[in-house]
């Protein structure tokens, strides 16, 4: 085994150790990717559940409030990331210090997946049976009640996918990140393993990202799983 990754892989043994090499570079993408996963699903919940309570048959409608809202979301969805990151550097700077490296690359990547996972919390939540909601509403529980009882309850399963489906997508930005000094795994392919001609590089950071993908998917499938039965 040794001797095969000697012959076929002496770039990848080269680049494993050290402060540019492959275990920072994992280390990196993980960092980037688990923090951003928790403010993003954070403000995204609280976006996707806005959306729903204030729609026009919402438990709380304000058409003001939903259309403003709903405009933003769809704006901030719509810039490409590799721009997001060069328009929001004051903004990033100002929150973390600094535009470059694994931190600097958070700010954009919460600002780039709250407002898509904002969208599928909305999705998900829309699909909650009205009749449960109207039953709640009978019963005198409050909006918070509702949201927490039987938005999320009932919800959770869908929540989970899509939850899964974004972070999935997080992995990809981070990857975008890197390429222009977020570090980790994307860095590694196009600085190291591209720019050098170093091919074995590139297609270790790739298989690398693929593993880190499937476990978030099988994750993701196994707590729906337990959550349906």
């Amino acid at each position: 085994m040794s001797h095969f990754i000697n012959t076929y892989l002496p770039n990848v043994v080269e680049n494993w150790e050290g402060d540019n090499g492959f275990v920072v570079a994992i280390q990196q993408t993980l960092y980037m990717t688990f923090v951003s996963a928790i403010f993003a699903g954070v403000i995204g919940i609280i976006l996707g559940i806005l959306l729903v309570v204030t729609t026009d048959d919402g438990i709380t409608p304000h058409k003001v409030f939903y259309t403003t809202l709903d405009k933003l979301v769809n704006l901030f969805r719509s810039i490409p990331f590799i721009i997001l990151l060069a328009v929001i550097g004051p903004f990033t700077k100002l929150i973390v210090g600094q535009t470059i490296g694994p931190t600097g690359a958070l700010v954009p990547l919460v600002v780039g997946t709250a407002p898509f996972f904002a969208r599928q919390v909305q999705l998900a939540l829309v699909e909650v049976d009205k009749g449960v909601i109207e039953a709640a509403e009978a019963m005198g529980l409050s909006p918070i009640q509702i949201i927490f009882r039987v938005y999320l309850k009932e919800g959770l399963p869908e929540l989970i996918r899509s939850g899964t489906l974004t972070t999935i997508s997080l992995i990809g930005l981070t990857a975008m990140a890197g390429a222009v000094g977020g570090g980790g795994l994307g860095n590694m392919a196009i600085s190291v393993g591209y720019q050098r001609f170093e091919n074995d590089v590139t297609i270790v950071s790739m298989l690398l990202i693929l593993v880190l993908v499937f476990v978030i998917q099988g994750i993701g499938d196994f707590a729906v799983r337990k959550l349906e039965h």
